[in-house]
């Protein structure tokens, strides 16, 4: 069993709020647009980090992450991309490979649009966390948690901040 942080976009922020979460989880997942590399360092600091790069992330971010990563926690086969589109409407980076062999999670970030949904036809549940930075258009920072144990995914909770 593991209890899983998901956040996304994070643009260049990071306060102890967000890392009172951190301390909390066994690991912590990051679906893109990090920002400075101070947001990942402080989670790798404190716990197990997945994270893919973003739209906004430089060299140095593209070097350390990659675009997709596709892991298995816990009997549960994960894969995380920064635009990777909602079902069915998958970005065409990730639509082919998605069809042909779908993973159990599939997360994704970029809209700040917190989203959770099944896709039925390909049998995965979808995530998006939303956007837990400052920078952008949405009105409440968000994160999610839950727990991966044994192939199922579970206890999943909303963790909402204003702006």
């Amino acid at each position: 069993m593991k209890k899983i942080l998901l956040l996304s976009d994070t643009h260049s922020y990071i306060d102890d709020v967000i890392l009172k979460h951190v301390k909390h989880a066994d690991e912590v997942w990051h679906a893109g647009d990090i920002g400075n590399l101070k947001v990942t360092d402080a989670i790798k600091a404190l716990k197990p980090l997945h994270a893919v790069y973003g739209n906004i992330d430089d060299d140095k971010a593209r070097q350390e992450f990659p675009e997709h990563n596709r892991f298995t926690c816990e009997g549960v086969d994960v894969w995380i991309t920064h635009i990777g589109g909602y079902p069915p409407k998958y970005n065409i980076r990730v639509k082919e490979a998605i069809t042909k062999n779908p993973p159990k999670l599939f997360i994704s970030g970029h809209s700040h649009i917190l989203k959770v949904m099944p896709d039925k036809k390909l049998n995965l549940l979808h995530m998006n966390p939303g956007a837990v930075g400052k920078h952008g258009f949405h009105k409440v920072r968000t994160m999610l948690r839950f727990i991966v144990d044994n192939g199922t995914i579970k206890d999943l909770e909303v963790i909402e901040f204003k702006k």
